[in-house]
């Protein structure tokens, strides 16, 4: 697949693409809806500021695609490759779906594109991520993309007002 996807799904332009700084409102807007900053380790009230640091001058290892649905930015997916040598066949992925569009296939494409881009691209054989363990959704999409449950981390994080169990899931090429 090429680093750039375009996909249609019933009628419906879907396009993957990396992320630029024009993104970064949007991406702030995302992680600010309360499933997107409740399903990561996001807070309440991100900071436009903390998200132009973030996201600006990405460095050579750090991976941001965004979906477009129909030409409106939808979601984001991220990624970080290990540098350290005897990881560097490694990398750490999180994302966030729009609310407004769950269910109609991003996910899933944005996580196509990055394991495509992992695999097939960045020679990472290993790809890491962390759900919470109430996130059946999140689970399923995963598991559809290779992504096994290798065991779950007790207290994970605080959220809500308690703490949260997580699974740790990998995809091996």
């Amino acid at each position: 697949m090429a680093p750039e996807a375009n996909q249609s799904k019933d009628n419906l332009s879907l396009r993957i693409r990396h992320s630029n700084d024009a993104d970064i409102e949007f991406i702030y807007q995302l992680y600010s809806q309360p499933s997107c900053y409740a399903g990561t380790l996001q807070h309440p009230y991100p900071s436009l500021t903390y998200w132009k640091k973030r996201l600006q001058n990405l460095p050579e290892n750090c991976y941001s695609l965004v979906a477009e649905l129909d030409g409106r930015l939808v979601g984001q997916i991220g990624m970080e490759v290990c540098m350290r040598p005897r990881r560097k066949h490694v990398a750490n992925m999180g994302m966030a779906v729009c609310e407004s569009v769950r269910g109609q296939g991003v996910g899933s494409e944005l996580v196509k594109s990055i394991v495509d881009l992992a695999h097939n691209w960045l020679a990472v054989t290993r790809i890491e991520l962390e759900v919470y363990t109430d996130n059946q959704a999140a689970i399923a999409l995963y598991q559809g993309h290779g992504f096994v449950i290798e065991g779950e981390a007790k207290d994970y994080a605080f959220r809500d007002g308690q703490y949260v169990n997580a699974y740790l899931m990998a995809n091996l090429a």
